[in-house]
């Protein structure tokens, strides 16, 4: 006999006394946005709205470099999901989606393991009404040797908590060897392979975290200490912005040691190196990998829903998945393409914020027997943070065609104000203000890095 799976709301939904069940699948960015608008207007008396997540707190994805770095300490900035539940009307089920019982409407939830491979919690069947799949995206390593064995990568808190530690302990290591013999060829080795935002913050961000160091007890240890490289495939880094903009990242990031490799793909993840397709080896103590993304594998076709290649969720212009008109796909897991558009909607959080705003109101559509409305993605630019030493971006591309290029102190603010956006649109008007002064205070009473 296999493990018995407790069904959450074991009662049929054609119950006129049952509460219409909405869930949501993943606490990223839209999903968490998606659920605080649900249980906000509908409320518990004849609805239940419910959040299924495999962790316990929400950290915005786009700050995760900084957290990598030691620059940002996730927890003043984390979500804790059953009490923003509670705040907003909605419920919170620790757990991770395993599959999906369409016929039944339920989706599956996997057991709960605790750290030393105790049951904590039996696999669960949670019944809904509507289904919205919101479970964002995880690296894509293309299936190239190594890479999975042994690189790092930043899709989650956890990762980025490992990727911190093992940066310190290196950086420690340097340290010692530079204290105990001032002329030693000691150095920090990071590769990091993508050229996109998240790879171009992150050598930015190391650098001004190496910087930072000296002040925390590593007085022999500064940033050039460290050597970090820089790995694109494509012609240039930052392929989103213009190509001006990136001409200036680019630069930006050679003046402060970074070697940006562009043009160049890689073969082999080896466990103390980087294999590049010209043959050269590139020895490195810390490789990252941030060059693609992909749906989480189990996406791929569950449930019998049409999926791609890179398991996402085929969906309509409206966000319904093409098998199955109650369930909804949002974000990084879906591929979406615009009525009048031949190119899917790209993996942003900006895509994420637009795509919840209009699931949440198609779902209302739907409950009230109006039309549902196609999805249009407006391209409001792109901005990359090069750390406190520069921040690049272009605005409002659909306006414009993407040629409005910011820089400086400008793009900074914009920068910043994109996650101030974040915090509003998950908290609501009144803590969101409240939760950035906060933040502006914590930069001043805060240690500059996080070093535990």
């Amino acid at each position: 006999m296999g493990a018995q799976i407790r069904t959450v709301t074991q009662r049929m939904p054609s119950s006129p006394s049952l509460k219409t069940q909405i869930v949501v699948v993943g606490g990223g960015a839209g999903g968490l946005e998606l659920v605080r608008r649900l249980g906000a207007t509908f409320g518990r008396e004849r609805f239940d709205i419910i959040l299924v997540e495999r962790n316990r707190t929400h950290i915005w994805k786009p700050l995760l470099h900084e957290v990598a770095a030691g620059s940002l300490d996730a927890s003043l900035d984390e979500v804790g999901y059953r009490s923003h539940g509670f705040r907003w009307g909605y419920r919170f089920f620790l757990g991770a989606m395993s599959g999906l019982d369409r016929e039944n409407r339920q989706v599956l939830i996997a057991p709960i393991i605790d750290e030393d491979g105790q049951e904590v919690m039996g696999p669960h069947r949670i019944r809904y009404d509507y289904l919205v799949m919101a479970l964002g995206s995880v690296s894509n390593d293309f299936a190239i040797p190594g890479v999975a064995a042994h690189c790092l990568f930043l899709d989650s808190r956890v990762q980025a908590d490992r990727f911190r530690q093992k940066l310190l302990n290196q950086c420690l290591r340097v340290s010692r060897v530079m204290s105990q013999d001032p002329d030693a060829e000691a150095f920090v080795r990071v590769v990091i392979v993508g050229g996109g935002a998240t790879g171009v913050e992150l050598a930015a961000e190391l650098f001004n975290a190496a910087a930072g160091l000296r002040h925390y007890g590593l007085e022999v240890f500064d940033e050039s200490r460290l050597k970090v490289t820089l790995i694109e495939a494509g012609p240039r880094i930052l392929p989103a912005l213009p190509e001006k903009l990136a001409e200036a990242a680019h630069a930006e990031l050679e003046a402060l040691g970074v070697r940006i490799l562009t043009g160049m793909s890689v073969v082999e993840a080896r466990a103390d190196a980087i294999v590049t397709r010209s043959g050269e080896v590139i020895e490195a103590d810390m490789r990252v990998w941030a060059a693609g993304v992909k749906g989480p594998p189990f996406l791929k076709d569950i449930g019998g829903l049409e999926t791609t290649g890179n398991n996402q969720l085929v969906v309509t212009p409206t966000l319904q998945t093409t098998r199955d008109p109650r369930i909804f796909a949002i974000g990084d897991c879906c591929q979406c393409i615009p009525e009048g558009e031949t190119k899917p909607v790209p993996p942003r959080a900006q895509s994420a914020h637009q795509m919840a705003e209009l699931a949440f109101a198609n779902i209302r559509r739907l409950l009230e027997g109006q039309p549902l409305q196609p999805f249009r993605y407006e391209d409001h630019g792109s901005l990359v943070s090069l750390s406190r030493y520069s921040t690049v971006g272009s605005l409002m591309g659909n306006l414009i065609g993407g040629r409005m290029a910011i820089e400086g102190r400008l793009a900074r603010f914009v920068y910043m104000s994109l996650y101030r956006m974040h915090l509003i649109a998950i908290h609501g008007w009144l803590k969101g203000v409240a939760m950035i002064a906060i933040g502006h205070v914590n930069q001043i009473v805060r240690p500059r890095l996080k070093l535990h």
